[in-house]
């Protein structure tokens, strides 16, 4: 699941790029609605994926500290508002175009960039500053401390997490501005932690040592 966040997120961006780079998409005569729209369904695709990533590492992570387990899934699931949001900003978008014809065009595309800017502020509150605390600090935190996985490994997740949210927070307050070098130099420990973690996760599976200890045996409780 983790490695379909990857291959959903990633594409579903580039199948936007008409419509973020074009601020007369909207009185277009013609556009790349499908692609819009093909990008919205890998996005759905996405939020299934970030929540599942959550929910299946529950029962598992809940055993070392169950209160930063349930934060992980809540910071899941508050991400995903953020990326439906985004999602019902651009499909808006197409259908204004879609049904808009004759309207003002001064006004359309002031809506238009307004649907994007939202689009793009979900980004930034969403994968850009949620994305840190739960999958970067908690989920980073509750692995190193349980040696489910490498130690070294999710050093990436306590490492990341921060300068996620401290770029987050950067452009927020106008410290530096979105898609910026700085902002996307932020991201890269981040985005090798959840990389690495899916593949480890894929090909290796937890430590077995860790999963057979005492601390992380079901008890009566927990079944």
């Amino acid at each position: 699941m983790f490695l379909i966040t990857f291959f959903t997120a990633i594409p579903a961006y580039f199948f936007y790029v008409p419509v973020l780079d074009d601020p007369r998409y909207i009185v277009g005569a013609a556009g790349a609605d499908t692609s819009v729209s093909f990008g919205a369904f890998l996005e759905l695709l996405l939020i299934i994926a970030n929540i599942g990533t959550a929910v299946v590492l529950f029962p598992i992570l809940r055993r070392q500290n169950e209160v930063l387990a349930l934060g992980c899934v809540t910071a899941r699931i508050v991400e995903c508002v953020f990326i439906a949001l985004g999602i019902l900003s651009l499909l808006t978008l197409v259908t204004l175009r879609q049904e808009a014809a004759g309207a003002d065009t001064v006004s359309l595309v002031a809506v238009g960039e307004s649907l994007v800017a939202l689009h793009d502020w979900t980004r930034l509150l969403g994968p850009g500053f949620v994305v840190g605390l739960g999958n970067g600090l908690m989920l980073g935190y509750l692995m190193y401390q349980s040696a489910l996985v490498p130690r070294g490994m999710a050093v990436l997740g306590l490492i990341g997490g921060p300068l996620i949210i401290s770029s987050g927070v950067a452009v927020l307050l106008g410290v530096i501005e979105a898609g910026s070098v700085w902002q996307a130099i932020a991201t890269i420990p981040e985005f090798f932690w959840e990389l690495s973690l899916g593949i480890w996760l894929t090909v290796k599976g937890f430590n077995s040592s860790v999963i057979a200890s005492e601390k992380f045996r079901l008890r009566p409780t927990q079944a």
